[in-house]
């Protein structure tokens, strides 16, 4: 067993192919860019996990990467102590907090583990942990709010020329009618059977939310994501409570804190954990459990190469989000066809980075 010992940790950075400045409610995001740890066993075995960075607090997030690769090296793990390692490098970091920059660095080295050990044992990750179901349904996301109306129209029209059946757009615009106006754009051009959906970003209040809600309705918008501030759990129950809307929230959650408000109100009807954010795949799943518990459907944000293989694992999978940002970065693109995606059969995670295409940043 000594040949999945982890012996180094390695970290680069890179920007996707099709990077451009976008903003949606809350931010404007000048590049599309990740951070991608890699660690490599006695056993020559390599594994790969990543986040997404943008240009946000690069010093910091890379000196957590930085230190947690630190105390990793002056330890001795091995590939499949995922919560070992967790448990042990929480207590050592407690003094800063563990919500926030540590726990991104914990998931990014988790599901790097978690893909070394699919590799060692040669499997895929959905296979490790029980196939429940698939394929698993997919939708196109973008329509950020920098967009002009005809790149809007571009990209969805796009996607329902590729086999999507179900599109999200941002809202919450500073432009009195303009979310409104680009919705009724958008379901005039992909037409009366492609699902759409709506995200805020928490940029908006109750009394915005609720008549976008309201004046939406209409055109069959299918769920309502993060309206308003995360922690507004009352918001959150007066919109479910005045709306035929479906809400989903989830994105910006470290642990199941904020669900378990939310349920105890019965404010949300889409759970949308990120896999970096809540801590890795463990974390992930038991959030996934919690919602199921509660007949929560499990529709997860961002990380679709990850969350794919692990909602093929759980009964109350709903769907994923699909962004083409890592595709040309990535040796294994995910296969979806008429709006699913394909479970990959290659070990782990089923895809790793290219290396020409990565910058390595000194620890």
């Amino acid at each position: 067993m000594d040949n999945t010992r982890i012996t180094d940790i390695r970290i680069f950075e890179t920007i996707s192919r099709i990077s451009q400045p976008i903003s949606d409610a809350t931010h404007d995001i000048s590049q599309i860019g990740f951070l991608v740890l890699e660690i490599e066993t006695a056993g020559g075995v390599t594994g790969q996990g990543y986040l997404l960075s943008f240009a946000y607090s690069p010093r910091a997030i890379l000196g957590a990467l930085a230190d947690l690769a630190a105390f990793v090296r002056e330890n001795e793990y091995h590939v499949h102590q995922t919560v070992q390692l967790q448990k042990d490098y929480e207590r050592e970091s407690e003094y800063f907090g563990i919500d926030g920059l540590q726990r991104w660095a914990l998931a990014t080295l988790n599901v790097a583990m978690w893909d070394a050990w699919g590799r060692h044992l040669e499997r895929p990750i959905w296979q490790l942990l029980g196939s429940h179901t698939h394929p698993i349904p997919v939708y196109g996301s973008g329509g950020w709010l920098s967009y002009t109306d005809d790149e809007l129209l571009d990209e969805v029209t796009g996607y329902k020329a590729r086999g999507f059946r179900a599109v999200k757009i941002k809202v919450g615009s500073r432009e009195p009618g303009r979310d409104i106006e680009r919705l009724r754009r958008v379901r005039d051009a992909v037409g009366p059977d492609l699902g759409i959906m709506m995200d805020a970003n928490q940029g908006m209040d109750v009394p915005s939310a609720l008549a976008l809600s309201q004046a939406a309705q209409p055109l069959g918008i299918r769920w309502f994501e993060e309206p308003i501030a995360r922690d507004d759990y009352a918001g959150y129950e007066t919109l479910r409570r005045r709306t035929k809307i479906a809400v989903a929230m989830g994105e910006r959650e470290y642990s199941t804190n904020g669900l378990r408000e939310l349920i105890s109100r019965s404010a949300i009807d889409l759970w949308q954990p990120d896999i970096i954010r809540i801590g890795g795949v463990e974390a992930w799943r038991d959030s996934a459990a919690l919602a199921g518990a509660h007949r929560i459907p499990v529709l997860p944000h961002y990380y679709k190469d990850y969350d794919v293989p692990l909602l093929a694992t759980i009964p109350n999978a709903y769907g994923a989000e699909s962004f083409d940002w890592i595709d040309a970065i990535i040796d294994n693109p995910m296969i979806i066809e008429n709006g699913e995606a394909r479970l990959r059969q290659s070990p782990g995670w089923g895809f790793s980075f290219r290396h020409e295409l990565l910058n390595d940043v000194p620890l």
